[in-house]
């Protein structure tokens, strides 16, 4: 049994689709993704080919998803590799996302045609390309067609029908080593299933799946058979026409058996043979047929066993093939051959890509007995390719060169001039009945609602109902397939116009003064128009404060920094060659009005004040809409806005104003363009108000020619103060006023004279300050001119009525108030004798008396008579004065007796009680050892005290202080013995021990240490000492005292000794030495002090160093440099 040869194709298998429908896709939609195809490439064996996709990502938010494809639908991403890389990278700068193909070491099989797929979200793009591999120069080697046949179908009707996929570019097969025959049953059958489709892909098994629906069922049937000693093979394979045996052993020869074709019962006939051989049993079938390709199954009893037959057809052969046939684009092509027999099947490839005889190809293939024919009703230029015819038993191919024929043009595109909104219409006409695409501009154009495309024949015309500006350009028709191109230009034309509905009333355009004005003006009109701007008879360039700007759709006057004298009308002008247009525009500059003149204010009060002003005399173009005030105090610089809505009037009453402030304002005047600046400050005012009118108007005396009044201040004066008082009266019966006192009195108190006796009079009383006179204050009642005797009467304060008690240095000043008319008179006496005026002073007026002591004293207690008399008539009074001073110490204090813890003590009174009452004792006790007081009592009454809670062993004082209404006693009388507080028993003897003696001589008990120290800074030397008598401290430098140096300060603190040296040189360098002496001997330490950081000669000199020591100290140094080298 023949097995099927094994495949030697590549990794990809050859693509199934139609190129010719790919292209027709392409050419009937743009692309919306691609701005670079791959392009159709030729590449010979074994050499590299490129092929580049590009797609711009500008308006893509993420990657695009790219496929290669070859043929129809065979996925390329599987099979990258060795052969076969895909890259894609993205440029940043440019966002295009760029996509390549590697095709590498080509072989023969890589040719065929191939497709790139972009896709995103719902955008779509394909381009189909082909890939020509060079053949090699070796023949290519014989096909056995046999061996390439696969069943396509199961037990159907069209079982048995070749499938000739697997001859597809047979010609790209290479002469290779011939191979044992493989049994793809075997292998299917003894494989992994995940390596089925490899399997079928590597040995050309185009119907993998009912291969493997009935290798399912022969593995389900295989099984140990009781009946069957020797079952049927998996599979036979014959040759159409040829005979097959079937045979099986059975394990008992009895039973019955019976064969079956696709389940039905085969009965002996001239064309099923069944032979019996002992044990075997043997089913001949003659003469097969492609109807014998069937499943076989044979039965013994209840078990079964069965087989799958394999009939192959005889190769067909070519008897005649194709010719090299050259044509014309739009020519009826057929592409004829011949075979060895009737309706075979045969295949027609383009291009090694098959071709179907499908309703929509353009391709039709026409059978006619052994002669098949290939049909391209009108030919195109893309149908020039390789065509080649395929069987079971052979192959011809053949060129088809499809070339255009020569295009005459019977009528050109020409030139025209429209104008705007006026039809477009471009016709040409060319030889050819081809179609063909327009371009603008090198744009290609597509037909839309506005925008229509005719093809009659050979007639192409291009309308456009309304022309557009943009419609302007130079058009261009291609014929398709042809390098040629019909050109032409249409010019738009439109009259100018201008677009002035955005300006205002009158075409008025007002701008503020010394704002940039930029007055944009659209304008129409095709070809551009020209622009002029113009100001009465001047016109205005491109340049200057003044300009106009003139751009492709508009017009601008730019006025920079807008001036009052720039108002007035301009005229644009626009022309071109359709026409020309022009308008007048008003420009009205406005702005802030002037000033107003300085307010003046009018009228001032309290706190407010009236202003008036005249309007400014130039609103600014634009009326007056009101005023802003502001105020501010004269010795300030911060102006106060007074109202925030604006005042309509040339008058305002500012307020909340400080009484006594100098203040001044000023006025702002506001138009609708803004604020002007401000005024002059009007002069300043200073609100003042008049004080209330005075009190307590009262008639103080009465004689026969006068009258005393008396009163008292406002109660409020205000900040213009009090000038003083205006005295005046009327006699009863008439309105004349007479002013009493011509000068103002700053007195409350004045006396009217000159006035007649008797008569009667009425007084007011006016307070006066800067602001003017108050309102009068009126005597309630008529006064009478006479003088009226009041009986003296002493009216003593409550607090005199007791004994006035005062301490020792403290002020006494009494007033003592009396009534009495007229001329009453008052005198003192103390202890029934006359006061003595050099130690008390007394005072007296009209109406009281005044008693004052500087500083009291004991001695000026006593009894203070006073006597008030008016003519025969007279009153006293009497006030006790008690001056008191602290008490002095107690009299002898006594130790009473003392018993256990207990002491008791007795005294007497102090002699002096300081002028007051004794109050009280305080009394205080004092260990011996320490002589520390404590209280032990206060307030104490009684003259005798016992003092309790004593500590036993321990020896005390006791002293007591007085008390009296000023305090304690300055002193205190102590107990002259002291109380002992004894133990019971034995009496300690204390021991006597002797004085120690604490004298040392110095001794330090902390040295000096060697020190380095830093030029310029200061350096500080310390050591410690001790001794008895405290030692005198000496510092030494080199063995010489230093003494009344200012560069050097010594301290001694608790045995501390420190010396500084300010700021030292490296001159001050040495051995410092401390010396302590003291009476009983002397101590010494010393110390080396190095000063780091060496000074000039000059340095030195001018320190002050002697000029001997400098060149002493520079041969050291230099010595030491030497030393160190």
């Amino acid at each position: 049994m023949s097995k099927p040869a094994e495949r030697k194709d590549s990794v990809w298998s050859l693509g199934e689709g139609a190129p010719e429908e790919t292209e027709k896709r392409d050419d009937s939609q743009r692309s919306t993704l691609f701005i670079e195809k791959p392009q159709s490439g030729s590449v010979s064996v074994g050499g590299n080919i490129t092929f580049i996709a590009k797609v711009e990502a500008k308006d893509l938010l993420r990657k695009p998803n790219v496929k290669w494809f070859k043929g129809k639908w065979m996925d390329l991403a599987s099979k990258a590799g060795k052969h076969l890389q895909l890259k894609e990278s993205f440029e940043r700068h440019t966002k295009i996302h760029t996509f390549e193909m590697h095709i590498i070491q080509a072989k023969e099989n890589y040719a065929g045609n191939y497709r790139c797929e972009v896709s995103y979200k719902d955008k779509f793009d394909s381009c189909s390309f082909d890939l020509e591999v060079t053949e090699s120069s070796q023949a290519a080697p014989s096909i056995d067609i046999r061996s390439a046949f696969k069943r396509s179908g199961d037990g159907q009707d069209d079982a048995g029908e070749l499938d000739f996929s697997g001859l597809l570019k047979r010609r790209e097969i290479k002469q290779q080593e011939e191979e044992p025959e493989v049994d793809v049953w075997e292998l299917l059958k003894n494989a992994n299933p995940s390596e089925y489709e490899k399997i079928a892909f590597q040995y050309g098994i185009t119907d993998l799946r009912g291969m493997l629906k009935r290798l399912k069922r022969m593995r389900r049937e295989v099984k140990k058979s009781a009946a069957f000693a020797k079952g049927l093979d998996p599979a036979y394979q014959v040759d159409k026409g040829g005979k097959v045996r079937f045979m099986v052993e059975l394990a008992d020869p009895t039973v019955e058996l019976k064969w079956y074709k696709n389940g039905q019962e085969i009965r002996p006939s001239a064309k099923y043979i069944f032979e019996h051989k002992g044990n075997q049993r043997i089913l001949f079938i003659n003469n097969c047929t492609m109807t014998d390709d069937a499943r076989y199954y044979v039965t013994a009893g209840d078990e079964k066993c069965s087989t799958e037959l394999f009939v192959r057809d005889p190769p067909i052969l070519v008897t005649k093939g194709l010719e090299d046939t050259s044509t014309y684009v739009g020519e009826r092509v057929e592409l004829s051959c011949e075979v060895s027999e009737d309706d075979a099947n045969v295949k027609w490839f383009k291009n090694g890509v098959e071709l179907t005889n499908e309703p929509k190809s353009r391709y039709r293939i026409k059978v006619e007995g052994k002669k098949h024919t290939l049909i391209i009703e009108e030919a195109a230029k893309n149908d020039s390719a390789t065509y080649s015819v395929m069987t079971t038993g052979g192959q011809s191919e053949a060129k088809l060169s499809v070339d255009l024929r020569p295009l005459k043009i019977s009528l050109a595109l020409e030139d025209q001039t429209v104008r705007l909104g006026q039809e477009i219409h471009l016709k040409c006409e060319i030889s050819e009945n081809v179609e063909g695409k327009w371009y603008k501009n090198g744009q290609l154009i597509e037909a839309s609602d506005r925008v229509k495309l005719y093809h009659k024949g050979r007639i192409h015309r291009f309308v456009i109902a309304s022309a557009a500006v943009d419609d302007e350009g130079e058009y261009m028709f291609v014929p398709d397939a042809y390098n040629i191109n019909i050109p032409c230009k249409v010019h738009v034309v439109d009259p100018p116009k201008l677009h002035l509905d955005g300006l205002g009333e009158g075409n008025t355009v007002t701008v503020v003064a010394g704002n940039k004005l930029r007055l944009e003006i659209p304008i129409t009109g095709e070809p551009t128009p020209k622009v002029m701007w113009s100001k009465g008879d001047k016109w205005i360039t491109d340049s200057g404060r003044i300009r106009a700007e003139t751009y492709p759709d508009s017009s601008c006057l730019v006025i920079d920094a807008a001036e009052r004298e720039d108002s007035g009308p301009f005229r644009i002008t626009l022309k071109n060659e359709a026409g020309e247009d022009t308008a007048l525009i008003n420009i009205k500059v406005v702005d802030v009005p002037d000033p107003p003149e300085a307010p003046n204010v009018t009228e001032v009060g309290e706190d407010w004040c009236i202003m008036t002003w005249d309007p400014p005399a130039n609103d600014g173009g634009s009326p007056i809409l009101g005023y802003f005030i502001e105020r501010k105090k004269k010795q300030s610089s911060r102006w106060m806005r007074l109202n925030f809505e604006l005042c309509k009037e040339t008058t305002f009453e500012p307020k909340k104003m400080i009484e006594g402030v100098a203040y001044e304002v000023r006025v702002f005047a506001v138009n609708a363009v803004g604020i002007s600046k401000p005024s002059m400050p009007s002069k300043s005012f200073v609100p003042l108000a008049v004080t209330s009118p005075p009190t307590l108007l009262t008639v103080d005396s009465v004689t026969d020619t006068s009258v005393t009044m008396k009163w008292r201040p406002p109660d409020h004066i205000g900040a213009a103060g009090l000038d003083g008082y205006v005295v005046e009266y009327c006699f009863e019966g008439t309105d004349e006023w007479i002013v009493a006192n011509p000068e103002l009195t700053d007195k409350t108190k004045f006396t009217i004279n000159g006035l007649p006796t008797g008569s009667k009079i009425l007084v007011r009383v006016k307070a006066v300050n800067a602001a003017g006179e108050s309102e009068p204050r009126y005597h309630p009642q008529p006064i009478l001119v006479k003088e009226v005797v009041e009986p003296p009467k002493i009216r003593l304060p409550r607090h005199l009525k007791q004994t006035y008690t005062r301490r020792v240095g403290e002020t006494v000043n009494l007033v003592i108030p009396f009534q009495g008319r007229p001329r009453a008179k008052v005198s003192w006496q103390k202890n029934g004798s006359p006061i003595d005026k050099n130690q008390i002073n007394i005072r007296n007026t009209e109406n009281d008396t005044i008693i004052f002591i500087r500083k009291a004293e004991r001695s000026h207690s006593g009894e203070y008579d006073m006597k008030v008399e008016v003519e025969n008539l007279e009153d006293k009074a009497t006030i006790d004065i008690q001056i008191v001073d602290r008490p002095g110490p107690p009299e002898i204090v006594t130790i009473e007796d003392v018993w256990g813890e207990n002491v008791n003590l007795s005294w007497k009174p102090p002699k002096d009680d300081g002028n007051a009452a004794i109050t009280g004792y305080t009394i205080q006790k004092a260990d011996k050892k320490s002589m520390e007081w404590f209280t032990v009592m206060e307030h104490y009454h009684r003259t005798c005290a016992t003092i309790n809670e004593l500590v036993i062993g321990n020896e005390y004082y006791f002293r007591i202080f007085a008390e009296n209404m000023c305090g304690l006693s300055e002193d205190a009388t102590m107990t002259k013995e002291s109380a002992l507080i004894a133990k019971d028993g034995k009496v300690y003897k204390y021991p006597v021990y002797d004085d120690f003696d604490f004298s040392e001589r110095p001794l330090f008990t902390q040295p000096l240490v060697n020190t380095f120290a830093v030029a310029g800074y200061n350096a500080t030397l310390n050591c410690s000492v001790r001794g008895n008598p405290k030692p005198k401290i000496t510092w030494l430098k080199n063995k010489v005292v230093i003494m009344n140096d200012p560069k050097y300060r010594m301290f001694s603190n608790q045995g501390v000794c420190t010396l500084e040296i300010r700021k030292p040189s490296p001159y001050d360098g040495g051995t410092y030495t401390c010396r302590a002496v003291n009476e009983l001997g002397e101590a010494e330490v010393d110390c080396k002090l190095e000063v780091k950081g060496g000074l000039s000669f000059f340095r030195l000199l001018m320190d002050g160093v002697p000029p001997h020591i400098i060149d002493s100290y520079m041969r050291e140094v230099q010595a030491n440099k030497t030393e160190g080298k």
